[in-house]
């Protein structure tokens, strides 16, 4: 049973946030930066490059956003120390100040006026320091109401709304209970389901916030001309899984916030809560998108939910797949890393499913590597809301 009392190891940051990895990552500010940090990890073993598409003539609020996600990325407390590589120079550095500002190790080097060569061998200099310092961080004792958990689900079917979706439920009643820092969102996917999120909104502000977000994007496909959701939500594994809705969907998505948790605040993408509590991120339901988001906000455990068969990961956040259909777990089984297809099977009840997905939360929190790590899913995939100028 879960307490304020329970423990992980964990890594204690410099700002006192706590972590479960231990990462160095060269990050690029833009897309012609890819090259040099790839270059740089394949010189200095233990770090790893989070190539990407973005970063020129990006402007306004999706400029806001590129810089919030590589920032929020860099300062993750996954993340150990930060090489970051930008084509020039006041770029890298607002990113390097971002960074800075968690007090932890961070160095940002600009292509101009230096080229490739001087630049990777100037960043591999500094990686190498990097992660012979970082290789010295040790793990100790800290409460588990410490780490912050967000979830998304995706693939999913009718095992998803009856099972997997439920067991997170109920493992995040255990960790509201406790005082942890949670996270779930998928705007898209709650449609129709909305007024049942609207209800659990702690404060008329918050749920004010709430259905501004959500009458945003309504008001998105309005816009577009776009009458329904029909080509995309729900997906075609969604309706090959049995699921004929986009509010059957909703439904079964929304069983992922349990049966005791209040909406305490409500986030833009990309958005660092500023509390304990359940938090709602406006974010997009594609998969990598929205992880890559939540890693970005500080969240360091993913509970990922799925029906027919998702295999996300990320390069910073463990991402932690349970499943109740049977056949998935029997045709994708090295995906998934707690089978839940008891429930439906009745070879167990769902609290008994929720304590397992907490035991297995708990071993990641303590090293242990997820399905997706094992076999080197790094999907880091930024959300783009314009045009280039």
């Amino acid at each position: 049973m879960l307490s304020k009392k329970s423990t992980i190891l964990g890594y204690r940051r410099e700002n006192g946030r706590v972590g479960i990895r231990n990462h160095v990552i060269i990050l690029p500010v833009d897309d012609i930066s890819n090259a040099a940090c790839e270059a740089v990890a394949n010189n200095i073993k233990g770090t790893m490059a989070l190539p990407h598409p973005y970063g020129r003539l990006q402007f306004g609020a999706d400029l806001d956003l590129h810089f919030r996600t590589l920032i929020g990325t860099g300062a993750n407390p996954n993340v150990a120390a930060v090489v970051v590589i930008g084509i020039e120079e006041g770029w890298t550095k607002l990113i390097v100040d971002g960074i800075a500002k968690t007090g932890k190790p961070v160095v940002g080097l600009s292509i101009e006026l230096h080229g490739d060569h001087d630049t990777i061998m100037r960043a591999s200099k500094a990686a190498r320091e990097l992660v012979q310092w970082a290789s010295e961080k040790q793990r100790e004792a800290c409460p588990v109401s410490e780490l912050w958990v967000s979830t998304k689900c995706g693939e999913s079917d009718t095992t998803s709304g009856c099972g997997s979706n439920p067991t997170v439920g109920n493992a995040f009643d255990k960790l509201y209970g406790i005082g942890s820092t949670l996270c779930f969102g998928e705007t898209t996917e709650i449609t129709g389901g909305e007024q049942l999120v609207a209800a659990r909104c702690r404060t008329p502000k918050v749920k004010k916030q709430f259905m501004d977000m959500f009458n945003r994007y309504q008001d998105l496909v309005n816009r577009n001309k776009t009458s329904d959701l029909s080509d995309s939500q729900p997906t075609k594994g969604n309706i090959a899984g049995g699921l004929t809705t986009i509010e059957e969907k909703a439904l079964g998505n929304i069983q992922k916030i349990g049966k005791k948790c209040m909406v305490d605040g409500v986030l833009d993408k990309a958005e660092t809560p500023t509390g304990p509590g359940l938090w709602f991120m406006d974010s997009s339901s594609a998969a990598a998108e929205m992880v890559t988001l939540c890693a970005a906000s500080g969240f360091v455990a993913h509970l990922f939910p799925t029906g027919q068969g998702n295999i996300i990961g990320n390069p910073i956040l463990p991402v932690i797949k349970l499943c109740a259909n049977p056949r998935t777990v029997r045709t994708m089984g090295e995906h998934v890393d707690v089978d839940v297809s008891g429930l439906l099977q009745r070879d167990m009840n769902l609290d008994q499913a929720g304590d397992k997905l907490l035991e297995c939360m708990l071993r990641t929190a303590n090293g242990r590597l997820t399905a997706a790590e094992a076999l080197g899913h790094r999907e880091f995939v930024l959300t783009r809301l314009y045009e280039s100028a």
